[in-house]
């Protein structure tokens, strides 16, 4: 049992160890960044940082607003290239719709031309 309890408490001064360096590395690398920040922060005054600020605010809004545009030509195009499309069945439909009063007209006619003769001949036969 003792043996145990040393394999536990072995175990569990490991975890600890491990957990004690991973912190020691942890503050090395904030002192790093810290040091890091130091060297290349800029500091500015409010006003200056207000006017950046309202800059970076803007041009995030422009950004949008550019996509938007985007999206907006994207279905201006779709909308122009669907009414092309439309005139053009329009078109075919008014092309195969004359075309059809001609047959009907012609059909007509040549109605009309065989009936004349029939009657003529039955006028021929009496």
């Amino acid at each position: 049992m003792e043996e145990k309890e040393k394999g536990s408490r072995g175990g569990s001064e490991e975890r600890w160890k491990g957990a004690i360096a991973n912190l020691t590395e942890m503050t090395w690398n904030l002192d790093s960044l810290q040091k890091l920040l130091l060297k290349k922060a800029v500091f500015v005054d409010e006003e200056t940082f207000s006017k950046a600020s309202l800059t970076s605010e803007q041009a995030r809004s422009i950004k949008g607003l550019e996509q938007r545009v985007e999206t907006l030509e994207r279905e201006l195009d779709a909308a122009i290239s669907a009414a092309a499309h439309a005139r053009a069945e329009k078109r075919q439909a008014e092309a195969a719709q004359k075309a059809a009063e001609l047959r009907a007209q012609r059909d007509n006619k040549r109605t009309r031309e065989h009936h004349n003769s029939a009657i003529l001949r039955f006028l021929e036969i009496l």
